[in-house]
């Protein structure tokens, strides 16, 4: 690997179904993107073996792989996993050396070309080296190995085209898919590496290829440009060397950020000086950090320290800005995808490799115990093969052959078999209508073949907010001045409107400056500024001036407002349409247009926000020469500093505030301030801007002291659009017994606030627990004392857990788990990185999953994956993660945010409601249908295969086999292939509508009932019993039997004829009680397999093939002439009721005296469609939730000084994208009742199936 190339990591996936048996990978291709998106390639596993991933763009997925190059997929940027940018550490660089526009200086530290390859193969190299992976694998070995010993004529007992027709047939369809995956990999890459880029070589612009930009170059970027490599900024079209960027690629965040160039280069703006420019950057090597950057650049005899304020990092895209040019300090090269050998599928293997060896020592010392005292006997009639002299030697061969023979205990169609079915899942996902978002005209799209069944296995899902659980769009929705409310929908006789009865929005035509995409429902809040009521027009005064917006005007009264967060944007944009127009701004002045007159204020001061004052002000001087100070800010904050006087209005807004139910809200206050007052305190703020030390605590000391005995004058309440369904489907996923928890880079009130919006966290919650500790030893006690009150509320309970302090470090098990009441974890990134060290991570994780919710806010890349690689770890439970994260599953939601992230994901789709479906609906049955498979595949191979077992005693371990060559052959590929496929496609146990209605359902994926070892074992045994008496039945008959015409029965072939139909019919009857939902293909693959066996059999005893090929098909008429009697036709009847009875007996009780859930259902439905009920239409029933405060959740500290600085006073040509507004609805009460039955137990921590059902 290259330095700056990406780093590869790996990283395995837990099994799918936790079997013992064979592994396989087969990496099906997926979710190729738009133009530069990438195929990813998938590794998969079958039977629930480790996994090797390939993401995309051939990347390795692990929380320490941080990708850098990104150009795999799209617009580059990071892969999940952490991280973004180029700045990937992979090898041991001390530091990097770039000089500017010097190619030959910097080639001789070899760094990385920005070329972008994930191609594995060539035309010339694809044979040998698919075919060398191929047989890497074990299944695929193992058969190879088979072929070769029945190549030997002293062990083959079966033909050779029994074994490498399937082999040539699997590993045919694998070149196939991997050319295919490939030629896409070829196809994204040519789209990355062909991009355009301007590059100033020999101080002329060229247009360049991505892949041939290097290390030192200086490029030209234009707005709404990606960045092709991770830059240091020299210089913009913007004053003093500012570009504005959007990081959403790399963090979900689409506010705009600031980058700065440094003084000394932001001069440089035309290419004859960038020419000239050959500083040199001595800078950190590659690495992970995304938020930090240190270096410093040498030019002209000085030097200057390099932040990361002066970085722009690849995928990010550049935005407001006319231009900018940077220099490329790193650059990423992918190497090729590849695999390693994975050891857990080495363990998984044991088993049955265990079996089919001591089967084959069994009859081995057979043969030769056989060999020494009855076959000496025979030397004359059956005589020692040529080189065999001992009986000893003879068991040697003997084993070997019995390997070939019993090989078919898993044989190489099931792999086959298995793909079939997952692709048959990955259409159904796809060609789901209700998935399908007809707004978007998005499907629902599933980029790989290989996980459908952990979709129905799911325990937690990982959730970034960010575009996942809101739409990110910013509605200015109510709000309360001078203690009247406004926004609620009223009708014509000024009720408050229900839902559905919604009027015409207010006319803003009055204003010609207004928003024509701002919507607002209640009239009466124009009429009171058409009326001149002054608190009403002080309250969008406050608006209009209190903010760090900025505005252009391409045309005359055509504004576009820059805002840094959608929160400022929405509140900026609701004075404007009420006649509060911010119009302009410089360092000094603010001008508004108030109901059409333009007065301009004298801007003194902004004193800005951050998270601990939780509020901004400003200090304006009016026209008429009144000092006024605006204060808008969380209500926490803000209700405390008020003058007395206020204390009714206090009441009143408060009293608004908390019917602001989920909504983002701010109060709003003023203050009058004397002249002399203010001189003296600007003074003080002077001299405390200047300190050397302490700066931020003197300047606080002064925001505080102005910022009390202010003036309320309302309240706003900002609507942050969930998703339509957002708590509807939560709420559904928590009774699945499914923990949900937000890893989100938003700030705490951000995520708390749409933690109560979607409804994971409730004021119905015993305790919300915040950890906010700067130090490993504060944030070890804050996490103690929550485990202490959640143990101390169980005790007082009477519940009466004893605390155990020390875990198993294999599997976490905490008595915590099983605690009383709901608590929820809210955590900050800084935190959180103290609880992720290794001496405090099974603190952390026993007390989150002690609680319902848990948030964890402010999170790097790198933390989300660790936080989900800690579950991972102890919890050993398959996780999905959207957005973000190195879960087992990834799932991208193409929202407004978050586009890689579909790119990058395992299954996309447009709607986080749409998940619900997925897991309860084809997660569900995908895993339940792989079970039903997989048993239903390892019973018929056992009863196919231990006849050859049973046979060996009664043959002198000879390893003659019962069936003839050909049905062994088509066995597992015609005559039982279908059936169990069309099971495997398309069974049910319940309709789709019981599986989202009850999620208990979902239970038995998580705790793997279906199919773990115990399943296995128990059908391996369903598959001796009945090759017991497949063999001995007939057998037993034939001993004594006669023909009609008195000739004996018994001979070899009758005999096998007999075992071979009876096998036939008796797995077919299995397949029709195993099948759970019948469908004409079911009917027709069955009774279609059957006729096919007789149409064969019947075709290979003919006459006609004898005639053709007389010394393959011998045995002419011995079909027709053995199924023409009777008691051969008894023989079979008997056989088959005897293996088919005591599983029917079997199943009959288990229904009647232990059900499980599904059972109860299906019964519930039957009764229901006798009695013909109607549907009960429950009533929703709302219910308040709770407000918290929300005060500008995306701000970015610093935007106050920079305005007053006048360093981004001239602005380039960019609109900015309109709020859209939406009606979100929230129901949870209702559901939970209406769940009542059967979600009593959803949630508990024990995990225990629940069997009751009330119906």
């Amino acid at each position: 690997m290259q330095p700056g190339g990406g780093l590869t990591g790996c990283r395995d996936r837990a099994g799918a179904l936790g079997l013992g048996g064979f592994g396989v990978q087969v990496s099906w291709g997926g979710g190729i993107g738009e133009p530069g998106g990438a195929v990813s390639g998938l590794g998969g596993a079958v039977l629930g073996l480790g996994v090797t991933v390939l993401g995309p763009g051939g990347h390795f997925w692990g929380w320490g792989a941080v990708v850098g190059s990104g150009g795999g997929f799209g617009a580059g940027g990071q892969l999940w996993g952490g991280g973004a940018g180029l700045r990937t550490r992979c090898v041991a660089e001390e530091e990097r050396r770039v000089r500017a526009n010097a190619r030959e200086y910097n080639e001789k530290f070899q760094y990385a070309s920005n070329c972008i390859k994930t191609s594995k193969y060539n035309i010339v190299t694809f044979l040998p080296v698919n075919l060398f992976e191929q047989f890497q694998e074990v299944a695929n070995t193992y058969f190879l190995f088979l072929l070769i010993l029945q190549l030997i004529p002293q062990i083959s007992s079966l033909s050779w085209f029994t074994t490498i027709v399937p082999l040539v047939l699997v590993l045919t369809i694998t070149a196939v898919k991997d050319a295919t995956d490939d030629y896409f990999r070829h196809k994204s890459d040519n789209q990355v590496n062909n991009r355009q880029s301007q590059v100033l070589i020999s101080g002329v612009l060229r247009q360049e290829q991505w892949m041939n930009v290097r290390v030192g170059d200086i490029i030209k970027l234009e707005n709404n440009q990606f960045v092709a490599a991770d830059l240091l900024l020299l210089s913009s079209s913007e004053p003093h060397g500012l570009c504005y960027i959007e990081t959403a690629e790399l963090d979900g965040e689409t506010n705009m950020k600031v980058r700065q160039a440094i003084p000394v280069t932001s001069e440089l703006g035309d290419t004859s000086k960038l020419a000239l420019f050959d500083g040199e950057v001595i800078c950190e090597p590659p690495n992970n950090k995304l938020d930090k950057f240190g270096g410093t650049l040498y030019w002209k005899e000085n030097k200057y320290p390099l932040s990361n304020q002066n970085m722009l990092l690849r995928g990010c895209v550049l935005r407001n800005t006319e231009w900018c040019f940077g220099l490329v300090i790193f650059a990423g090269g992918l190497g090729q995808p590849h695999t390693r050998p994975d050891q857990i599928q080495a363990d998984e293997h044991r088993p049955i490799f265990g079996f089919l060896v001591c089967m084959g020592v069994i009859l081995a010392i057979g043969n030769a115990i056989w060999e020494h005292e009855v076959g000496v006997c025979f030397q004359i009639y059956l005589p020692w093969d040529e080189g065999v002299h001992s009986a000893f030697f003879s068991g040697f061969l003997s084993f070997w052959s019995y390997i070939i023979i019993l090989n078919t205990v898993v044989p190489i169609s099931l792999y086959v078999s298995v793909e079939v079915i997952r692709l048959g899942h990955s259409y159904f996902i796809n060609w789901d209508k209700k998935m399908y978002c007809a707004k978007r005209r998005t499907p629902a799209e599933a980029r790989t073949t290989t996980l459908n069944e952990e979709l129905g296995q799911v325990e937690y899902i990982f959730s970034d907010k960010t575009g996942t659980l809101t739409q990110n769009i910013m509605v200015f929705s109510k709000c309360s001045v001078n203690g009247h409310s406004y926004g609620d929908v009223q009708d014509m006789l000024g009720h408050k409107a229900e839902l559905g009865e919604r009027p015409e929005p207010v006319d803003f035509s009055f204003n010609p400056l207004a928003d024509p995409r701002f919507q607002f429902w209640d009239p009466s809040l124009l009429e009171a500024v058409k009326l001149g009521d002054p608190h009403v027009h002080e309250f969008f005064r406050l608006l209009s001036l209190c903010h760090t917006v900025m505005s252009e005007e391409k045309s005359e009264g055509e504004l576009f407002y820059k805002a840094q967060s959608p929160d400022e944007g929405a509140l900026v944009t609701a004075a404007r349409n009420f006649g509060f127009v911010f119009r302009s701004r410089t360092p000094k002045t603010i001008t508004v247009h108030e109901l059409g007159r333009a007065i301009t204020y004298q801007l003194l001061a902004i004193l800005d926000f951050n998270n601990i004052r939780k509020r901004m002000s400003v200090i304006v001087r009016s026209p008429e020469g009144k000092i006024r100070l605006y204060c808008k800010g969380a209500d926490t904050i803000l209700l405390e500093r008020l003058h007395p006087a206020n204390q009714d209005l206090t009441n009143v807004t408060t009293d608004h505030l908390n019917v602001s139910a989920g909504l983002r809200t701010l109060v709003l206050a003023y203050k009058d301030l004397e002249e002399s007052y203010y001189e003296d305190w600007s003074e003080r703020l002077h001299r405390a801007s200047g300190a050397p030390e302490a700066r931020e605590d003197r300047l606080a000391r002064l925001y505080d002291e102005v910022e009390h005995d202010m003036m309320l004058l309302g309240a706003t309440a900002i609507e942050d659009k969930l998703q339509q369904g957002v708590p509807e489907t939560i709420a559904i996923l928590t009774l699945a017994n499914i923990k949900i928890w937000v890893l989100t880079g938003d700030k705490q009130e951000t995520a708390v606030n749409i933690g109560y919006s979607c409804k994971m966290l409730t004021d119905d919650m015993t305790e919300v627990f915040v950890v906010t500790g700067h130090t490993v030893l504060e944030v070890r006690e804050e996490l103690r004392k929550a485990r202490e009150k959640m143990m101390d509320a169980s005790r007082s309970m009477g519940n009466g857990f004893s605390y155990q302090e020390k875990l198993s470090s294999t599997k976490l098990t905490s008595v915590l788990e099983a605690i009383a009441g709901e608590y929820a974890l809210v955590i900050n990134g800084h935190s959180l990185a103290h609880a992720l060290e290794a001496d405090m991570e099974v603190e952390f994780l026993e007390t989150a999953c002690a609680c319902k919710a848990v948030i964890c806010c402010r999170v790097t890349p790198l933390q989300k994956a660790q936080v989900v690689e800690l579950v991972k770890k102890y919890k050993k439970a398959v996780t999905l993660a959207i957005g973000d994260g190195s879960a087992h599953i990834g799932v991208g939601i193409s929202g407004q945010e978050g586009i890689q992230a579909v790119l990058a994901s395992d299954y996309s789709f447009s709607q986080f409601k749409f998940l619900q479906r997925l897991l309860l609906v084809h997660g569900r049955w995908s895993y339940l249908r792989m079970c039903k498979f997989l048993c239903y595949f390892f019973y018929k191979n056992f009863a196919f295969t231990m006849v050859h077992f049973w046979f060996g005693f009664f043959c002198g371990f000879s390893a003659q086999t019962v069936y003839d060559q050909y049905f062994i052959t088509l066995y597992n590929i015609v005559y039982t292939s279908l059936p169990v496929l069309a099971m495997g496609v398309f069974d049910q146990d319940v309709p789709e509508q019981r599986s989202m209605e009850y999620p208990k359902l979902y239970e038995p994926g998580q705790l793997n009932l279906l199919f773990n070892k115990r399943e296995f074992f128990i059908c391996i045994a369903q598959g001796i019993y009945t090759s017991v008496l497949m063999f001995f039945i007939p057998y037993g008959v034939f001993a004594d039997a006669t023909r009609d015409d008195g000739a004996q029965l018994a001979d070899y072939q009758s005999f096998a004829v007999t075992v071979a139909t009876s096998l036939v019919i008796v797995v077919s009857v299995q397949i029709g009680l195993d099948t759970g939902f019948w469908t004409a293909i079911n009917h027709f693959f069955i009774w279609g397999s059957l006729a096919a066996y007789f149409a064969i059999l019947f075709a290979m005893h003919s006459d006609g093939l004898f005639q053709m090929f007389p010394n393959q098909f011998r045995f002419v008429g011995n079909a027709q002439n053995t199924l023409a009697q009777p008691t051969v036709w008894l023989t079979i009847a008997l056989t088959t009721v005897v293996c088919v009875m005591p599983v029917v007996a079997f199943r009959f009780l288990k229904l009647d005296l232990k059900p499980e859930l599904s059972d109860t259902v299906r019964y519930t439905q039957l009764v229901r469609k006798k009695q013909k009920t109607q549907h009960r239409c429950m009533r929703r029933v709302g219910r308040v939730g709770s407000r918290r405060s929300g005060y500008a959740f995306s701000h970015q500290e610093g935007f106050g000084e920079l305005i007053m600085s006048g360093k981004n006073m001239r602005l380039s040509s960019l609109a900015l994208s309109g709020f859209a507004a939406r009606p979100s609805a929230s129901w949870i009460e209702t559901l939970r009742k209406k769940k009542g039955g059967e979600g009593s137990t959803a949630c508990s921590p024990s995990g225990a199936p629940d069997k009751t059902l009330k119906v």
